[in-house]
């Protein structure tokens, strides 16, 4: 399809099944709204119990702050979710092999599985390592900027996915199943956890500015948890939140109050007539908790009471890293407000092969686009995070979809390799400037330590304060959990 259902200006003037799709995980109705109708205990608990942090027996709404298994060494998360398959070969992983074996075939019997077809000869790093900070961990000339952050990140060298489809990993990563339909890992956290305020959404997503990643709403849906447990899409430009606010001159605030009263005191009228309506109460509310956001989220991507020297840090004087620095300063400002799960989304499925990560075509043009748009934004969140004191209490995640083959496409690109991959976390008290596992000596596999999504998201979870076993969610007649039957902690990351 040539025209995307993400472009920004679509040529068809009707809307599509995806476009609704896409559509109906942004709006206020349904996601932010619903979120803070539980915040607020408007809508009737589900009375499910799987999970369970202590011995009370009260019924609390969704939202209500909940206490965790064990004390937490975390209280929020940001994920910085690289779109289309970031190569560990030319980021944080460099193998000499490559260089040494460059142009011959893949030594071995080895059963080369490739996406898109045109296997090459084993390919070198187009780009040079260099050693950083008191750790010397090695980082590529792509990141120069998140290289002088080497010692407070503990890199996972031996990320193992077990697909190389884009969507089916998306599936894997976000949610930590390979099908569609079950929740997102934001969606869990806030399960789990609730929220620690009243005015925002507690699971909130930016994407990128070109458009949404693979699979869109996917990523951040609830699943088969209650739907109010589902990102809240806020927008990096612009509105943050669509139909948020009335059309600009369609009625004035005064107005808008009075009419809320009016209709207020008519669905009073008729509660009294049909008491114990849960779905009632929380119309009524509903319109005065979206006139309170109206006030809040604006404020929240309003960066004009920022700094001009933290605006630089995060590289917003520059055309290429304002937009993702952008996602990382709305970042901090909605952990420092108390949203418990951002996502953050760096590639956009319009042209996959351009403006993701998905680097088949050419990786010098590819990850050297797309390094170049995030490297300084995401340095500048970790050392902005740092300095006020919101890195200890707020858990950082770098992840990608797979790593990329050490063969070559066409001689100048990589395909999907979910063998071994990249990862980095910091923050929530983490020890840095260590590396976790390792990969071949071609970077083709996992040689020590594989690290699987249960075990990613369930290091992830105890991080938070939560047991994975222990935070389950029933239905179909079994005690779901994220993790599924599987999920071991990742030592190094929970010592």
């Amino acid at each position: 399809m040539n025209q995307s259902f993400y472009s920004k200006e679509p040529k068809r003037r009707f809307m599509s099944r995806r476009e609704l799709l896409f559509s109906a995980g942004e709006g206020i109705g349904g996601i932010a709204l619903a979120c803070l109708l539980n915040q607020d205990r408007l809508l009737a608990a589900d009375g499910n119990t799987g999970f369970s942090c202590g011995n009370s027996s009260e019924i609390q709404s969704p939202f209500s702050p909940k206490q965790p298994h064990f004390k937490p060494r975390a209280k929020a998360v940001i994920s910085l979710f690289m779109d289309g398959g970031v190569s560990h070969l030319d980021t944080f992983d460099p193998k000499p092999a490559l260089d040494k074996y460059h142009g011959q075939p893949l030594p071995g019997e080895r059963d080369v599985q490739v996406q898109q077809g045109f296997p090459g000869p084993i390919m070198r790093s187009p780009y040079k390592f260099k050693q950083y900070g008191q750790s010397g961990i090695p980082v590529s000339e792509l990141f120069p900027h998140m290289a002088t952050c080497v010692d407070d990140l503990a890199f996972i060298r031996s990320g193992q996915g077990r697909s190389n489809d884009h969507s089916i990993s998306h599936f894997e990563w976000n949610t930590g199943s390979l099908l569609v339909g079950y929740p997102s890992l934001g969606a869990w956290v806030t399960y789990g956890l609730g929220s620690a305020n009243q005015n925002l959404p507690a699971f909130v997503v930016v994407y990128d500015h070109r458009g949404g990643p693979y699979n869109g709403p996917s990523n951040w849906g609830a699943g088969f948890l209650p739907a109010s447990y589902q990102g809240t899409v806020f927008r990096s430009l612009g509105d943050p939140i669509l139909d948020l606010a009335p059309p600009p001159g369609y009625v004035t605030p005064e107005q808008q109050r009075t009419r809320l009263d009016h209709l207020g005191w008519l669905n009073h009228e008729h509660e009294k007539k049909h008491p114990g309506s849960s779905e009632l109460a929380a119309r009524i509310a509903s319109y005065e908790l979206a006139y309170r956001m109206q006030g809040c989220a604006p404020q929240t991507v309003d960066f004009s009471d920022e700094s001009d020297e933290t605006k630089r840090l995060y590289g917003l004087d520059h055309p290429i890293t304002e937009p993702f620095g952008r996602q990382c300063l709305m970042a901090r400002r909605l952990v420092e407000r108390g949203v418990r799960f951002v996502q953050l989304f760096s590639g956009a499925y319009v042209n996959s092969n351009v403006d993701t990560w998905d680097a088949h075509d050419s990786i010098v043009d590819n990850h050297g686009q797309h390094a170049l748009e995030v490297d300084k934004p995401i340095a500048g969140l970790i050392t902005d995070m740092k300095r006020r004191g919101l890195l200890d209490e707020t858990l950082l995640l770098w992840h990608t979809e797979f790593g990329r083959m050490p063969i070559s496409q066409r001689g100048v690109g990589r395909d999907h390799n979910p063998g071994a991959m990249t990862m980095w976390m910091a923050g929530a008290g983490i020890k840095g400037g260590q590396i976790i596992g390792s990969s071949d000596e071609f970077g083709y596999k996992v040689a020590e330590q594989p690290v699987s999504v249960n075990d990613f998201h369930a290091t992830i979870l105890h991080l938070l304060g939560m047991d994975h076993k222990r935070l389950t969610y029933l239905f179909n007649g079994r005690n779901m959990r994220l993790t599924d039957v599987h999920g071991e902690l990742i030592p190094q990351i929970v010592s």
